[in-house]
């Protein structure tokens, strides 16, 4: 008996046995598109009519080659990477649009080219006169990276099938149309047709495909969610429009470790990599003034510093505001919460901002102590010391909970001229890299002794 068709919501991927002018997922309307179901075959058929092959099995102590690598030459690319990029790997990149995806693309293609790996760039949206011109402002007029401006996903394939590149990118995937899904370029049928085939590809060819992809308001990317999945390596790439700091974080790497970041900074020509983030987050970082604490996070392996910013003010408002840049506003009422429920230290009435400078995103629990202090700062109007870092999380019951790698926290802020550090008492010290200590085992705790009050 065959299989009937479903219906897919082309907005948003889902699914439904009948057709229906509205998703009830989504709310869009007149998206929801017929799909039919796979042709049957010789590979249709069922499972007892012929014997597959054996699989070969092997143990947990077999020993493997590392894959091999190859480095870009740009080291915060490299570091996101795991070390480089592995051949035959899968690599999606998001971020809001003219973040500079495609800029830092180009520059790493380049990279790549220069290094001898024969590198085929993909453009769906923009005209190879267009490339060209961001290639000459960028000063990579001359690198050796051949240039193609297609959509139809099966001349592309035709071409790679013949000039057996090393790497591939295609800028963008929602962009990309196969003639043989009956939607628009950048449904969910294309997007997830495009990126099985070139995945494929790079599997069978031995040859590594970047995808550039689109994200939604929301942040996340565009399309059906098997895409991640997929793929071997997922990095978003953020930033805020009026900072110059650009961050290329790993949310997925098969190769490497997850949640690494590399810093770039958007100038005139070009990316440029920033080996010191902690030191450019810091930079603009002036006299000691209220709200200003630094926060020693940890991003993937290495440790950041950041300043975290507040400002608490009466609100002329019936209902007073939270603004969150750069934090998970969940979070900060959490904190308000606590430092209420625990200190009796209310904010009721104050109309609360918090800014995370730089525009680097922070998603550790181990900030909850420097928001916290950050907070008090700005509703008592006193100021900590300029020399100090806080981190440290915080329980709903106000009990301070130790942060991982405390070591590594305290030595780049060494590095980087702190002399003192307020953290949880317990979890494993180590060394205090020549800091002064100031350790809390709650909050109330840490109140009275960095303000004054309990």
């Amino acid at each position: 008996m065959a299989k009937p068709n479903s219906y897919t919501c082309t907005a948003c991927g889902a699914s439904y046995p009948k057709w229906s002018g509205r998703c009830d997922a989504c709310g869009e309307w007149n998206t929801i598109a017929e799909e039919a179901p796979l042709s049957a075959g010789p590979a249709a058929t069922s499972l007892g009519a012929r014997k597959g092959r054996t699989v070969e099995l092997t143990t947990l102590a077999t020993r493997e080659t590392p894959p091999p690598r190859t480095q870009s030459g740009l080291g915060e690319l490299d570091r996101v990477l795991g070390g480089g990029l592995v051949e035959s790997s899968a690599i999606l990149v998001g971020g809001d649009p003219g973040i500079g995806k495609s800029t830092l693309l180009l520059q790493a293609a380049a990279k790549f080219a220069a290094s001898g790996l024969k590198t085929l760039y993909v453009s769906g949206e923009e005209a190879s006169a267009q490339v060209r011109m961001r290639a000459q402002r960028l000063g990579l007029a001359e690198a050796p990276v051949m240039l193609a401006a297609e959509t139809n996903l099966r001349d592309i394939l035709t071409t790679l099938d013949v000039e057996r590149p090393g790497l591939v990118i295609v800028d963008s995937i929602q962009t990309m149309w196969s003639d043989n899904v009956e939607s628009a370029p950048g449904s969910v049928s294309q997007v997830r047709a495009a990126s099985h085939e070139l995945t494929t590809f790079a599997k069978r060819r031995g040859c590594s495909v970047v995808l550039v992809g689109h994200v939604t308001k929301e942040g996340q990317i565009a399309g059906p969610r098997v895409i991640e999945h997929m793929v071997d390596t997922v990095l978003y790439f953020e930033g805020e429009r009026g900072h110059q700091f650009r961050i290329l974080r790993a949310v997925k790497n098969r190769f490497g470790p997850a949640d690494e970041i590399g810093v770039f900074e958007m100038t005139g020509s070009g990316l440029s990599e920033v080996i010191n983030p902690s030191a450019l987050f810091l930079s603009e970082r002036g006299a000691p003034s209220p709200g200003s604490v630094v926060f020693a996070g940890i991003e993937g392996t290495r440790p950041v510093l950041v300043e975290v910013q507040a400002l608490v003010a009466p609100s002329p408002h019936a209902q007073a505001r939270r603004t969150v840049v750069g934090w998970d506003g969940g979070r900060l009422a959490m904190i308000l919460a606590v430092l209420e429920a625990r200190c009796g230290i209310p904010f009721a009435g104050l109309d609360v901002y918090l800014n995370i400078a730089g525009g680097l995103k922070i998603s550790e629990p181990a900030a909850d102590l420097a928001v916290a202090a950050a907070l008090l700062s700005a509703r008592e109007d006193a100021a900590l010391p300029a020399d100090t870092v806080v981190f440290g999380e915080i329980s709903l019951s106000g009990a301070l909970r130790p942060a991982t790698q405390t070591e590594n926290r305290l030595k780049e802020a060494q590095k980087l001229g702190f002399s003192s550090a307020i953290l949880p008492s317990g979890g494993k010290s180590g060394t205090d890299a020549g800091l002064s200590l100031t350790r809390a085992t709650d909050l109330t705790g840490f109140v009275g002794e960095v303000f004054g009050a309990g």
